[in-house]
């Protein structure tokens, strides 16, 4: 049961894609609406919702909220060449190995808090709101898990870095899965959520304070020492 929703909304991105890549969708088209699309697939609009922060995250599609003309979700972009191959790795990163998976998040968020506290123009105004929200009390772990995923994507994005992001992007499917699982091995959730919230808060104060090999070394000790804690995996390097 628990792969099901991962399974859902990459049926809505496999759907999307080929309308995108076979010209049934292009620049300027308007996405059918969530609920319809719900119901022609079969799933839920929380997947749905999803696969377009996928595409949004990508550069293909434009959300906005409300009822007007600007309203839903806009195509801006049709997945030529190394944007299809990323909409593939999204759809293909539930089966890729944990080792490998954990290694490439070595590297893409090494990059990531190098370029943010060496000042290259990056923007950690998001990852701040998300350490507020995950410091609010009652989150269940599926709740605090969706919101660490969302932060780690947020600096990221932040980096300024499009392709990270987009390669971020593109794992967290698979990410969130194994952290999910890691969840429930671990016997006192509250301490390792507090653990956590440590972590995020350091981690970020390092990127503010512009100190990249202190950043650097959080990043890496807050992404092994989940997967130990849980035991999902050895301590493991980019380049073992």
């Amino acid at each position: 049961m628990a792969e099901q929703p991962a399974r859902a909304w990459r049926l809505v991105l496999e759907h999307i894609e080929r309308d995108l890549l076979d010209g049934r969708l292009g620049p300027g088209d308007r996405l059918p609406s969530e609920r319809d699309l719900a119901s022609d697939l079969g799933v839920g609009r929380s997947s749905v919702r999803e696969a377009f922060r996928v595409l949004e995250v990508l550069g293909l599609i434009r959300t906005a909220t409300g009822s007007g003309p600007q309203a839903g979700a806009i195509v801006i972009a049709t997945p030529t060449g190394g944007m299809s191959a990323l909409l593939r790795l999204q759809v293909a990163a539930q089966g890729f190995p944990l080792d490998d998976v954990v290694r490439t998040r070595l590297v893409l968020e090494d990059a990531v808090v190098a370029a943010l506290a060496s000042g290259g123009g990056g923007d950690t105004a998001k990852a701040h709101e998300l350490l507020h929200a995950m410091d609010a009390a009652g989150l269940t772990p599926s709740e605090f898990l969706a919101l660490d995923a969302q932060l780690h994507l947020s600096l990221a994005e932040g980096s300024g870095n499009t392709v990270i992001a987009a390669m971020m992007a593109g794992l967290r499917s698979s990410i969130e899965s194994y952290v999910r699982a890691g969840a429930a091995a671990i016997p006192d959730w509250d301490t390792m959520a507090t653990r956590l919230r440590a972590e995020h808060h350091a981690l970020v104060a390092a990127i503010d304070a512009g100190d990249a090999e202190a950043a650097r070394a959080l990043v890496r000790a807050h992404i092994t020492g989940y997967y130990t804690s849980a035991g999902l995996t050895r301590d493991i390097h980019p380049h073992d």
